[in-house]
């Protein structure tokens, strides 16, 4: 493990080995239902390949921060442990995906255009966009009952397990509510006052985002290798401020990322309406006809690149990209803040510095 570089390619291709050897093991018992079954497994594996490991990361260096690096005996177990969040994060995906009718997912179908097609292709009877989402929902069902399994069965300690479900459990239960509290946020019209729209996108965002991206992942590990509360606490007060770093990094990708970088349309989170931190600084920053524009065409689903262009020339105008790259650079100097102060191993404190400011400054 190298605590300068903890996202390395040896890393990713750690969990990713992992994924699949867990993903092996249930091949047999889908087989052994039924041959219809097989597309599930395909699609989990497809979606599993891949991507940037974050969870699983902040998972190990939290059990590094707390316990040193693992010996041998452990090492296996906890990236057993740590690549369960990989699945949950694709549950959350795949379920994403389906509220907000995306097409693409890290440039390949979402799940349930891939199921869609799969219909089609197979002459069934019914809808196929509806027999797309409902498949969808149950693959996302299922990796988040195989991220649980996973968790169970990695071979870490009984003793160790005790500690860490709890935090599993409230990071289920945040990222779910998170979500909803999104939906929500999503059907109100947009906010004049500035101060109520920013507390509204920072509540999605503590929910959905920062404790399941960053603040859980580290607390989950650190609960693995023996943390005591002073060190829990220590590890809410970087993850919180690193994890809306994250987010704000995100909403601006999501609006202005590169979609062959990124692997999903440009502007996606425009169309769909998303009620961002980004968007409420845009809203409050913008001139009346700017206003206009953003309530008539944000989460507009047919929005054309022209469409796209005008908003973003919206955004910029109105200083919300500047205020967003303030706010991430203030949560990143936060998180290191308080890891500066916290009582964590001096690997721990390299490996969880280098993550913080590789989730903020990433381009995907």
């Amino acid at each position: 493990m190298d605590a300068d570089a903890p996202l390395g390619p040896s890393f990713r291709e750690a969990v990713g080995s992992t994924v699949t050897a867990f993903l092996a093991g249930q091949e047999p018992v889908l087989a052994g239902m039924g041959p219809e079954l097989a597309p599930l497994r395909t699609l989990a594996a497809e979606l599993l390949d891949g991507g940037k490991r974050l969870r699983p990361a902040f998972c190990v260096w939290g059990y590094v921060a707390a316990a040193g690096l693992p010996d041998a005996a452990t090492a296996e177990p906890l990236l057993r442990a740590a690549a369960s969040l990989d699945l949950l994060h694709v549950s959350a995906l795949v379920h994403d995906d389906v509220m907000d009718s995306s097409d693409l997912r890290r440039g390949r179908p979402a799940a349930h255009r891939q199921f869609e097609a799969q219909h089609t292709a197979a002459g069934r009877l019914g809808d196929a966009g509806a027999f797309g989402r409902a498949a969808a929902i149950l693959l996302g069902d299922l990796l988040l009952m195989w991220s649980a399994e996973l968790l169970l069965r990695s071979g870490m300690a009984a003793d160790a397990l005790a500690r860490a479900t709890p935090v599993a459990e409230a990071m289920r239960t945040e990222v779910t509510c998170g979500q909803y509290l999104d939906i929500v946020a999503q059907a109100q019209p947009l906010r004049a006052d500035p101060a109520a729209a920013l507390a509204e996108a920072g509540r999605v965002v503590e929910y959905k985002s920062a404790r399941y991206t960053v603040q859980r992942p580290c607390q989950l590990g650190a609960a693995l290798g023996g943390a005591d509360p002073g060190l829990q606490d220590a590890l809410a007060a970087y993850g919180s401020p690193a994890g809306r770093a994250f987010q704000f990094r995100d909403d601006l990708l999501g609006v202005f990322g590169d979609s062959a970088v990124t692997g999903k349309p440009a502007g996606d989170d425009l169309r769909e309406g998303k009620r961002t931190v980004l968007v409420a600084h845009a809203y409050a920053g913008a001139d009346a006809a700017g206003r206009a524009l953003l309530a008539a065409r944000l989460g507009d689903p047919d929005l054309d690149a022209d469409g796209v262009a005008a908003l973003q020339d919206v955004i910029v105008s109105s200083g919300a990209v500047d205020a967003v790259e303030a706010m991430i650079a203030d949560g990143l100097a936060r998180a290191l803040a308080a890891l500066g102060t916290a009582p964590v191993t001096d690997e721990g404190r390299r490996g969880l510095t280098a993550l913080a400011e590789a989730a903020v400054r990433r381009q995907f």
